[in-house]
């Protein structure tokens, strides 16, 4: 007998959902969708260990990278084009790759997972290098384009992730950690859009938070490296800076609009009755960590 991957095996909890009420749809799919969050808590030693390797090659000058073929290439994209406006990092500091180019952002490109040819073009026109990190993300974790990305990867010493929701994916021989949500059977039969992706886009979102609160993009809990480019954005920055130096929003919106928008500089300025240069120096002195400054103030 064939062996069937978890994730295509069939839900007994949802064999009717075909002639069931919209109530009973959605409540059947929220049933499932509650056993993720204990899944993952099953895997925070390994996440911890992924968030390490991540800050630790952020602080040595490398990039994240995120590989992956259909849904979990478009939850790659989508982890890392929010990295920017969130924490004001360079475009190519956390970066989305998916099988077939950014034409299968929208449309199912025939036969990308499986082209260990296309990995391999796509891995070096990255140009990776030993600081970067590398992280496969695949439900099955047995695609040849994943797979032959960490392949691609060890031949030049790069740390490697493999993101699955499979217990024997051939992913976890190529990686340095292997995160594994073993979500089980969807509740449409092999739709890894749905409770798969939804755990590896919770991952995604761990990973990346967990590598900027380490490399001092969030001080307390407050993402002090924001990038305002709308309005909330602004009002959130503002608010930010009244709150840590204490002062009026009106004090913290004059501020930032004479620095650019600087929200770490400008707690300082206000703080300590600086100018915009000596905030700057003080933050290039501790690595850009905020709390670090305060430290040695104190």
């Amino acid at each position: 007998m064939i062996d069937i991957i978890v994730t295509e095996k069939t839900n007994p909890d949802t064999v009717n959902i075909d002639i069931s009420s919209s109530y009973e749809i959605a409540k059947m799919i929220n049933n499932e969708d509650l056993k993720i969050a204990a899944e993952i808590s099953k895997n925070l030693n390994c996440i911890a260990k992924a968030i390490d390797i991540i800050s630790e090659n952020f602080l040595n000058g490398g990039r994240l990278f995120y590989f992956g073929a259909g849904t979990s290439g478009r939850l790659g994209v989508l982890d890392a084009s929010e990295c920017p406006p969130t924490y004001n990092t360079p475009s190519d500091m956390v970066q989305g790759i998916i099988a077939g180019g950014d034409r299968a952002l929208r449309y199912a490109i025939e036969g990308a997972e499986d082209s260990v040819d296309m990995a391999i073009n796509d891995f070096r026109s990255c140009d990776i290098n030993i600081n970067d990190t590398v992280v496969s993300i695949s439900a099955s974790g047995n695609a040849n384009y994943v797979v032959e990305i960490l392949k691609q990867a060890k031949t030049k010493s790069v740390k490697t992730i493999a993101l699955t929701c499979n217990p024997n994916a051939k992913m976890a021989e190529y990686a340095d950690v292997v995160i594994c949500i073993e979500t089980g059977a969807e509740a449409v039969t092999g739709s890894t859009r749905m409770k798969a992706g939804t755990a590896q886009k919770m991952v995604l979102n761990m990973l990346t938070t967990g590598a900027m609160v380490k490399i001092g993009k969030v001080y307390k809990n407050f993402m002090v490296d924001v990038k305002p480019t709308n309005i909330k954005l602004k009002d959130r920055a503002q608010r930010i800076v009244s709150q840590i130096s204490n002062c009026t929003q009106d004090k913290a919106k004059s501020t930032l609009e004479k620095n650019g928008y600087m929200v770490k500089e400008a707690i300082l300025q206000i703080k300590y009755k600086c100018s915009f240069d000596e905030a700057k120096k003080l933050l290039d002195e501790n690595n850009g960590i905020l709390r670090k400054v305060f430290e040695k103030s104190e």
